[in-house]
Formats: C-alpha cells, sequence, structure tokens
C-alpha cells in the first residue's frame, strides 16, 4: 500500500512540475495577493485631497490653512480663485473637500466673532465625507489658541471687548447630503457585478470551444481571428447591456439610488466598459488550457478590482505605488464614471481623463487577444 501511495504522489508532483501554469498560479499568485493587498488595505482615510479659496489671506486664514495640513487629514492640493473653480475641481474628483474662506474672516475674529468659513464635502464617499467633517472640526476648535495675537493683527481696526470667538465651520455635503452608505456602494456593485460577469463568460469561450472539441471546426473555416473575437465579444455586450439596465432599474426600486445625470452617456460608457472586460475575458482564454486555469486567472483579476479600483477603500489612502498599480484596473474608471454620473450628474467633460483610458484598454485587450488566438493558431 504504501509503495503505491507513494508511486501516486510521486505522479502527482510530476503532473504539477510539468503543469508550469496552474505551479505558477498556485506558489506565486498568493504571494502577490499577499503583497498587493497587505499594502493596499488601509481603513484610516488621511490626506484627503482640500482645494482652499481663500479671500481673506490674513494670518489667521493662513494659519487655519496650515493646521488642517499639519492634521495629516487634509492635503490641500490647489488653489481655488474662485467659488466656480473649487465646485469644479470636486466635480472632477480633484479634491475631496473645499474650503472657503470669505474676505471677513479675519475682521470678524478680531471684533470677538466667531470667524465665519464654509467646508464643502464631496458626499459621494461617506466614509471620506464624515472623516474631514470630524476631522475639520476637531481642527477648527485646536486652532483658535494658535491665532495671531490680536494686537499684531489690529492694523488700526477696533478692538472688541469681548473675548476673540472661535471657527464657525459651516458645512455643505454635495451628491450624498445624507452620507448614506448604499448611495457609495450600489453604483461600486453594479460595476463589480458586470465586470465579474463580463469576465467570467468570455473566459470560458475559447477554452470551452477546445474542450467541446468545436475550435477546430471554427479553426477551418475562413474566419479572421479579430472576426472570431467581436463575433464572441458582441452578443455577451448586448447581454450584459441589459443586465446593466436591469441593475440600474433593481438601484432605484429597492435602493432609491437614482440617476441624477444623462441616462444616454452611462448607457455609452457603459458599453466601452463592458467591450474591455469582455475583451480582457477573451485574452484570459487564449492564454488558458482548461476552464479551471480561465476561472483562476479571471479570480486573479477580480480581486484587485475589489480592492484597489476604490470599490471599498478610497485610493487616495493607499500607498503611491499602489494607486498607481490601481490605474491599470478598468473598473477605477467605471467606478468614477459610475459615481460621477449617478451621484453628481456631470458630464463627458468632466468624465474625460476615465473615458480614454478605458477606451485605451478595450482597444488594447481586443488587439491582444486577437493576435494570441492567431499565433495559438499558427
Amino acid at each position: 500500500m504504501g509503495s503505491r501511495l507513494l508511486a501516486i504522489i510521486r505522479k502527482e508532483f510530476i503532473q504539477i512540475r510539468h503543469d508550469r501554469r496552474t505551479l505558477a498560479m498556485i506558489v506565486v499568485l498568493p504571494v502577490m495577493q499577499l503583497l498587493i493587498f497587505g499594502y493596499a488595505i488601509n481603513t484610516v482615510v488621511d490626506h484627503i485631497a482640500t482645494i482652499v479659496l481663500d479671500e481673506a489671506e490674513d494670518p489667521d486664514s493662513r494659519a487655519f490653512i496650515a493646521a488642517l495640513e499639519n492634521s495629516v487629514y487634509f492635503d490641500v492640493v490647489a488653489s481655488a480663485r474662485s467659488r466656480a473653480e473649487l465646485a469644479a475641481a470636486i466635480d472632477r474628483g480633484e479634491a475631496h473637500v473645499g474650503l472657503h474662506i470669505p474676505p471677513d474672516f479675519g475682521r470678524q475674529l478680531l471684533r470677538g466673532e466667531a470667524g465665519v468659513a464654509q467646508l464643502i464635502i464631496d458626499g459621494s464617499d461617506p466614509n471620506t465625507a464624515q472623516t474631514a467633517l470630524f476631522a475639520a472640526g476637531m481642527v477648527a476648535q485646536a486652532v483658535v489658541p494658535q491665532l495671531p495675537g490680536r494686537a499684531a493683527r489690529a492694523g488700526g481696526l477696533p478692538l472688541a471687548a469681548g473675548p476673540v470667538g472661535g471657527i464657525d465651520l459651516r458645512p455643505v455635503v454635495l451628491y450624498n447630503p445624507r452620507m448614506l452608505s448604499v448611495n457609495f456602494m450600489v453604483p461600486g456593485i453594479i460595476a463589480l457585478i458586470l465586470q465579474f460577469q463580463t469576465l467570467l463568460l468570455t473566459a470560458f469561450a475559447i477554452v470551452g470551444e477546445r474542450e467541446r472539441g468545436t475550435l477546430e471546426q471554427l479553426i477551418v473555416t475562413p474566419i479572421k481571428p479579430w472576426e472570431l473575437m467581436l463575433g464572441k465579444i458582441l452578443p455577451y455586450t448586448a447581454t450584459a447591456s441589459i443586465a446593466t439596465a436591469m441593475a440600474l432599474l433593481a438601484a432605484r426600486v429597492l435602493f432609491g439610488v437614482t440617476v441624477a445625470g444623462s441616462l444616454l452617456l452611462l448607457a455609452l460608457l457603459s458599453v466601452i466598459f463592458l467591450l474591455g472586460s469582455l475583451g480582457t475575458g477573451l485574452l484570459v482564454s487564449t492564454v488558458s488550457r482548461t476552464q479551471a486555469q480561465a476561472l483562476q486567472t479571471a479570480m486573479f483579476i477580480v480581486l484587485p478590482s475589489i480592492l484597489l479600483s476604490g470599490f471599498l477603500y478610497p485610493r487616495e489612502t493607499m500607498p503611491f505605488v499602489v494607486q498607481k498599480l490601481g490605474l491599470l484596473i478598468p473598473m477605477t474608471y467605471y467606478l468614477q464614471i459610475l459615481r460621477g454620473i449617478m451621484l453628481k450628474g456631470v458630464g463627458l467633460e468632466v468624465l474625460w481623463p476615465n473615458v480614454w483610458p478605458l477606451t485605451v484598454f478595450g482597444i488594447i485587450v481586443f488587439t491582444l487577444s486577437a493576435w494570441r488566438f492567431q499565433k495559438r493558431i499558427g
């Protein structure tokens, strides 16, 4: 019995050694996933991109802005020249928080009143919005004793007899005023489901043909590789488009999440995402020999999409290198598009920085899958 068992074990090891793709998936992929996920996951929200409109430009306003930056919760990424410029930066996602300090901020403090400032928060990500709201309030309270001395700042203005007031921070939460997590999660779940389903559908396409023995029949036909790839993708694109429409309807009926922007634009950009995701599945099917390998490769793509795209955690909290890795994932761009249209109601002029990488990605994966298939035929 012992010798027979050893023979079976030896045979399995030999098979694993000869199947290098499976061996790489077993050994390399878990280590890579551990490294990526270990560095990427950070539930603490800090370094929130902030844009400042400082119309006071006095020592008090500068001291307040410096205190926000020193808190590590806020990174001032730009200075706005107008309220419209500040709002546009939040629309584009370049900043999640806008701080507007009006011209009389310092004079209000000199009169012993509270200096009024406004905090404009992007509420599409409730976790970031709540952190920004809480942290800004804490900083506003803590910075008051550190404001420059009243006598040095008087400049001929009459000093109030009462004590110096604090900072009256008046928050405005945009896009998701109640900061409901469902408004943040539902668009993300739609993107995730679409990516997962479309990737698996086409990942099995070529492999399935090979396992059923019908691939050879296709090869002997005069059809070109790109025609075969396109023929595989288009029916799934139509099916997935219907699934997208049903998911949006369910989001509205079941969760009350409506589309604030253009439905037509959302449909067009969703098709671009679906084509790229389906093309990725085809590429997976051309590099896999069996459906099991195709499934493992597809899972290796889907898991980073969940963690690195901003689906669960803000990408701003991730290390610089991991943020750049996230730019290689199409769901990163589609999430910005979905949340931008559904929650913010923004248009193509704002979403363009996410649209062109998605389009380029779709073209590249389709070309690669056709090239890989042609190579395999050769």
